[in-house]
């Protein structure tokens, strides 16, 4: 009979414990001020600058970490030197043509086609029209237009520079040529 009252008391004690316990938040906080802290709205009022506005602009001539500045305007005159002087920092052994391949399926397969034949699915549906093949002579497309176009893009083509870093542009460059080297065979 004791052991029955043992083993009682026990196990209510053990149903006590699990039943107070919440594992969703923590009991206590000992600095509360590092768990919530003061929020601020990206475009409201401030007394923490002098212009009274939270979102501040980058300091004049800074360049965001891991990127470069592109000297080449967006412009016709700035598209023709590039495509004729514009060459690919990456040799070949710094280009993964798996990863840039991955690359163009996501950003320019669905309308350049997988092969670069201009015969995307969006093409196919009919949603776009007009999507040459890498292969046109009339374009005659090079390094450094093709860079130049995935940068600030072209026609209807929207730029793809805040989408690809600057090292999976020259990627998708290397991988666009071999596409365009496959379809001169």
């Amino acid at each position: 009979m004791k052991s029955l009252i043992k083993i009682s008391v026990i196990f209510v004690v053990l149903i006590t414990m699990t039943s107070c316990r919440k594992d969703t938040a923590p009991n206590y906080q000992f600095m509360p001020n590092m768990y919530a802290p003061i929020s601020y709205e990206t475009y409201g009022e401030s007394t923490a600058f002098a212009n009274g506005v939270e979102a501040q602009l980058s300091a004049e001539g800074t360049i965001s970490r891991g990127h470069s500045l592109f000297e080449y305007e967006n412009s016709i005159e700035g598209y023709t030197l590039a495509k004729e002087t514009l060459k690919s920092p990456l040799d070949s052994t710094q280009v993964n043509l798996d990863n840039a391949k991955v690359l163009f399926e996501i950003y320019c397969g669905i309308c350049h086609g997988v092969k670069g034949d201009g015969q995307g699915n969006l093409v196919k549906r009919e949603k776009i029209l007009g999507i040459p093949r890498y292969d046109d002579p009339a374009r005659a497309i090079t390094e450094g237009s093709i860079y130049h176009t995935v940068y600030y893009g072209k026609n209807a083509m929207g730029s793809y520079a805040n989408q690809l870093s600057e090292k999976e542009r020259w990627e998708v460059v290397s991988y666009v040529l071999k596409l365009k080297a496959d379809l001169e065979k």
